[in-house]
């Protein structure tokens, strides 16, 4: 989902090179923060630090905490493709998974803001309403080609399976986040076993 930082049109174009280049500075400043501190409390007041504004600030470039939260979570699956060197598909889901024990402030931002944006007036709403509908349509994609191979059961149709293996990496994670001890990724790939065999 993508962002415009709205500026009236009597401003010099410049100025609105600026203003987009600091929300940009913001939302990667904020994803760093977030990933290892979290996003409660003290972390906005550590990323207006950073970024060199007071906290108030930072909602000059965002409508409010929850849009900019929003914005940390696309720039997080942003990072997240650009450091994969995988296909996409069931590989790129564990792979992520392992990814997400390395960055535990983004993974509990993502896990407790998809719990709550379920109101289709929530300012994540949409971001998840499109996450979680190509996520299950690039998987529905490799589980048909391998269903093709003879790879995959067929037993089910190769959208439901998606919807599972979304389903057991959710669950796991809303696990992770009661017991640091659950292994999201083992847990995953447990269960794209079961659905590999025949």
């Amino acid at each position: 989902m993508k962002y415009t930082v709205l500026v009236p049109s009597s401003k010099p174009r410049g100025q609105y090179a600026k203003g987009a280049e600091r929300r940009e500075q913001i939302i990667q400043t904020a994803t760093d923060v977030f990933a290892t501190e979290g996003f409660e409390g003290t972390a906005l007041k550590r990323v207006a630090e950073l970024v060199g504004v007071k906290e108030a600030t930072l909602f000059h470039y965002f409508r409010g905490k929850q849009e900019l939260l929003t914005a940390v979570l696309a720039e997080r699956d942003r990072r997240s493709m650009a450091a994969m060197d995988t296909d996409a598909g069931l590989p790129l889901m564990v792979r992520s998974a392992e990814r997400n024990r390395a960055e535990p402030g983004l993974t509990t931002l993502y896990a407790v803001a998809s719990a709550t944006a379920n109101d289709p007036g929530h300012d994540s709403h949409g971001y998840f309403k499109d996450r979680f509908a190509e996520v299950v349509d690039v998987l529905t994609v490799d589980i048909e080609r391998r269903q093709s191979d003879g790879q995959a059961r067929t037993d089910l149709p190769a959208r439901d399976l998606a919807r599972l293996v979304v389903a057991i990496s959710d669950g796991l994670q809303l696990q992770w986040l009661y017991d640091k001890e659950v292994d999201v990724a083992d847990g995953l790939s447990q269960f794209i076993d079961v659905l590999m065999a025949p």
